[in-house]
Order: structure tokens, then C-alpha cells, then sequence
């Protein structure tokens, strides 16, 4: 997978409001470290750099590693951004360690390859992506960095299905109740434009000819 981004954050003395309060004031978000078969440690992560990466985006399906003075690199991943009621900044956030052996639910891109040899598009067909990602539910220690949708031998108007994508060993989608379209290949707008022109074509056709009939 590619290269995880940071979390940095210090231990925090004391628990309670009043030392989540003290975090606060000091432009600190409190937050909780948890699992992986140790004990729970209270930390403190810098507000304006939270608030940073929440607003990039999929913070809560990211794997991070956690940088904590006086404790080894961990990967982490976020299971809960608790917000101010009024002004919908984080607060507190909770921190659950991996294993190698976790599992967990991760947002992994969809990389399409071999478009320049895809049948469909040689002939004028359009890739049209319905999905950039897929929810995954993946081992920690092996997680992928895409999973690539081959078209190689899509022709116009086929389609891919998440049941045609081979995926990693001990991985499988989120979404289990539906064979859900990853992509497919579509007609160029000339070829449909035509199609539809011939058939406007025919209904005409038919009307005058039903007309003919009846006179």
C-alpha cells in the first residue's frame, strides 16, 4: 500500500473533563488510543492539523501511523470524531491500534488498466467509471494499494461487475447483497445520436404509412 500519513500526538496526563478541558484551551484535540491487546493511553493531537486532514477527506477510512513520544510507530485507524454541537469542530477522537491480523473496512482506488487495448474503446467506445473506489473489508497487514479492473476484452456496451474483479487473498467488498457495476463501456455520443436519428427515422416512416392506410 502506499505510504501511510502521520498522526502525530503526545500523551495527556490526567483524564477527566478537566484535563480534556486544559487540551482544549491549549488548541489541543484529546482523544484515546485503544486495542491491539494493550492497555488505552490518553493523548493529545494539535487542532489545527486534525482539523487539516478531516477536511481532506475519508479521515475515518485512512490507516494512519501513529506517532506517540515514548511508544513504538503504530498503524491506527479512526473510529470516532466526537463534534461541538454548534460549531462542528472536533473534540475528542478515538484511536484503535492494529495487528497485522485485523481487519478492517477501507475505501481502496480502482485502477483501469489496458485501455489502449480495450477492444470497446478501439471501436469508439467511452470508459465510463461508475466507481473510482470500493469499500473493501481487508487484512491490515495486507492491504492493496488498488485493485486493478482490467478492459483489455470489454467490447461496446459490456460492463464490469465487482464479481468479475479478482481480489487480494482474504479480501472481499463491504457490499454483499447486490453484484454492484464498476464500469462499463458506452457507445460515442456520434453512434447514439445516429441510432436515435434512425429510429426517429422509422416512427415517421410507420406514421406515414398508418396515414396512407386510413386514406
Amino acid at each position: 500500500m502506499a505510504e501511510m500519513p502521520n498522526i502525530n500526538a503526545t500523551v495527556r496526563t490526567g483524564t477527566g473533563k478537566g484535563a480534556a478541558r486544559q487540551a482544549r484551551l491549549a488548541e489541543l484535540v484529546p482523544g484515546v488510543v485503544y486495542g491491539g491487546g494493550e492497555e488505552p493511553v490518553a493523548i493529545n493531537v494539535e487542532f489545527k492539523v486534525l482539523l487539516k486532514q478531516l477536511r481532506a477527506g475519508k479521515f475515518l477510512s485512512t490507516l494512519f501511523n501513529l506517532k506517540l513520544e515514548g511508544h513504538d510507530d503504530v498503524r491506527v485507524i479512526c473510529r470516532n470524531v466526537q463534534r461541538h454541537v454548534v460549531k462542528d469542530l472536533p473534540i475528542h477522537l478515538d484511536l484503535m491500534r492494529l495487528t497485522r491480523k485485523s481487519r478492517i473496512n477501507l475505501n481502496v482506488p480502482l485502477n483501469f488498466i489496458n485501455e489502449e487495448e480495450c477492444a470497446g474503446i478501439k471501436k469508439g467506445g467511452v470508459l465510463t467509471a461508475i466507481r473510482t473506489e470500493v469499500e473493501l473489508k481487508v487484512t491490515a497487514g495486507n492491504i492493496p494499494e488498488a485493485i486493478d479492473v482490467d478492459l483489455t476484452l470489454l467490447e461496446v456496451g459490456d460492463h464490469v461487475n465487482i464479481s468479475d474483479i479478482t481480489l487480494p487473498e482474504g479480501t472481499r467488498p463491504m457490499i454483499t447483497d447486490r453484484d454492484f457495476v464498476i464500469c462499463n463501456i458506452s457507445a460515442p455520443s456520434s453512434l447514439k445520436s445516429a441510432g436515435e436519428d434512425e429510429d426517429e427515422a422509422e416512427e415517421v416512416a410507420e406514421s406515414t404509412d398508418e396515414a396512407a392506410t386510413e386514406e
